[in-house]
């Protein structure tokens, strides 16, 4: 009974044991299909046929990377997604701040009407199809602008956005730099902006991996390969079973044991990148999404 007590009690060794125990195996669980993915793509055709990868590779052989990248149409479709992103993560912070920061001045006497209008379209839309006839009588079908206009505001984030400035910036800031004789702009641009860096690092985040994941709209707005994102791409791939990448192997057992691991290349070519950039953005993901997500 005491044992029982002890380890229920929060702050007791068995406690912080019982916790860790569990943490380790969370993370275990949470790193075995990245672990899996990369053994695959990366193991020897014939294990991997042989299905005898459960977490380490066997033997070691980057021929399914080889058969992605000697591609050229990856390298245009890479460019393509790095235009994407970054020109696309700059309109949706420039918009979604601008946006936020007026809606959340008491002094707009039309800000809960706006936010009101602007909540009804997360559960709302027009539809595919009067969509697609806008994108197209705006003139953005098959052109890149497609990629990045349509959605240039996400809804939700100017709602954590505009949290953000409502919890974080104190009314007495602005008001004191406008008696100082400081414009609207001068508030925003000198005072507000260098306050939120956690809010502009989640919003970079939150706008950059939509875009780096984006295929849906290519597929319906991109006619012309070039200008496919890499998503689009490696989804091609994976539907076409491979038979132009595969065509040169005489082996039909190589060209099966290739197309599985094709798939795993694929997943690591695409998730990589993000991965890589996401552990230096962390501190403020973390903090931005806490002081966004406080109530007033």
């Amino acid at each position: 009974m005491n044992v029982r007590k002890e380890l229920k009690r929060p702050g007791s060794g068995l406690w912080d044991i019982a916790i860790e125990i569990i943490m380790i195996a969370i993370a275990l669980l949470t790193l075995y299909p990245f672990i899996y993915i990369i053994s695959m793509s990366i193991s020897e055709p014939d294990a991997v046929l042989a299905q005898e990868i459960w977490l380490l590779p066997k033997g070691f052989s980057l021929g399914s990377y080889d058969l992605v990248f000697e591609n050229k149409e990856i390298w245009i479709s890479y460019g393509n997604t790095i235009w994407y992103t970054i020109v696309g993560t700059s309109i949706n912070v420039v918009l979604t701040l601008a946006g936020a920061y007026a809606l959340s001045r008491k002094e707009f006497f039309a800000r809960n009407a706006i936010m009101m209008y602007i909540a009804v379209t997360m559960f709302f839309n027009g539809g595919l199809i009067p969509t697609f006839i806008l994108v197209n009588s705006l003139g953005m079908y098959n052109s890149r602008w497609a990629m990045v206009i349509p959605g240039a505001v996400s809804a939700w984030n100017l709602i954590i956005a505009r949290t953000y400035f409502q919890t974080s910036i104190p009314d007495s800031l602005p008001e004191s730099a406008k008696l100082d004789g400081a414009t609207d702009l001068g508030i925003f641009f000198r005072i507000v902006l260098p306050l939120s860096t956690p809010i502009i690092a989640v919003l970079i985040v939150f706008y950059a991996v939509g875009h780096w994941n984006a295929w849906f709209n290519a597929m319906l707005y991109l006619s012309d390969s070039t200008l496919h994102p890499l998503q689009l791409f490696l989804r091609k791939i994976l539907l076409m079973n491979s038979p132009d990448l595969l065509q040169g192997m005489e082996d039909a057992f190589e060209r099966v044991a290739y197309a599985i691991q094709l798939k795993y290349a694929s997943i690591v070519v695409a998730t990589l990148p993000i991965i890589c950039i996401y552990p230096f953005v962390q501190k403020y993901f973390v903090k931005g999404v806490m002081l966004g997500a406080i109530k007033e």
